[in-house]
């Protein structure tokens, strides 16, 4: 079986997504910092599952780390069918109080690390006949700003929304999909890292979503081609009807959820 890479898969939607992807077979190359975690997480899978699992201790705001993915893939000749850029970067903080280096290091993490895997491995799919890529980005992607924290979040995943289309443009004919899962509010340890989770106590049960809801609607969408998976019906909902609002009322319907944080 081939191999699926999976950013970020040491806890929430990435852990969720490893299990699905794993359930289905594939063997895995889990990348993140945490190596500890990176051990358990793997020996359970290959015990679970019985598949290969390797993995990659990187840290995605060192400009080098993409390469070196790419060079471990190249070296150990392995095929990589699948492409699951999930890693998280946020802070909660003023844009005036973000220093310049954090700001780089979340513009390298949700946005220049998607870009530059997607072209390491680009040929490699198209010499393979085909594949996949998901970017995990946020229905923050559809919505406008609101609230004065997190400036650049919903602007980087609007971003890598339309790189995603971008990518579909250009190599559909060459049988390789690109598909952004995007969720709202989602349960995970991401919200006490982050220090957002006094925020995310605030919203309302029914917007909130398991990782293993948002992992299984994220990785069935993706074997069906979509290019755009919206999950949760809430947020399908919502989304539907944001071209019909006026931002003005977006933005404080956003700014009494949690201030104003979608994700």
């Amino acid at each position: 079986m081939s191999y699926a890479i999976i950013t970020g898969p040491t806890a929430g939607i990435g852990k969720a997504i490893s299990y699905q992807l794993a359930k289905k077979g594939y063997n895995l190359i889990l990348v993140a910092r945490r190596e500890e975690r990176l051990k358990d997480i793997s020996n359970e899978l290959q015990k679970k599952f019985n598949i290969k699992v390797d993995y990659l201790k990187e840290d995605l705001t060192n400009k080098d780390a993409p390469r070196n993915i790419f060079n471990y893939v190249d070296q150990n000749n392995l095929d990589v069918e699948v492409l699951i850029l999930n890693a998280g970067y946020q802070h909660h903080k003023k844009f005036e109080d973000v220093s310049l280096e954090d700001e780089e290091d979340c513009l390298r993490v949700l946005g220049l690390s998607v870009i530059m895997q997607s072209k390491l491995f680009i040929k490699k799919l198209i010499n393979r006949g085909g594949g996949r890529i998901m970017v995990v980005s946020s229905v923050a992607g559809f919505a406008p700003p609101s609230g004065e924290f997190a400036t650049l979040y919903g602007p980087v995943k609007t971003f890598m929304n339309r790189f995603v289309e971008a990518l579909n443009v250009a190599y559909n004919k060459h049988n390789i999909y690109a598909t952004a899962l995007c969720p709202g509010f989602t349960i995970t340890e991401f919200h006490s890292v982050s220090g957002t989770q006094d925020r995310m106590d605030k919203v309302p049960k029914f917007m909130k979503y398991s990782a293993e809801h948002v992992a299984k609607e994220g990785i069935d969408g993706m074997f069906k081609n979509k290019e755009i998976v919206i999950s949760g019906g809430i947020y399908r909902f919502l989304v539907s009807g944001l071209s019909y609002l006026p931002k003005s009322f977006i933005r404080f319907i956003g700014n009494k959820i949690a201030g104003g944080r979608y994700e």
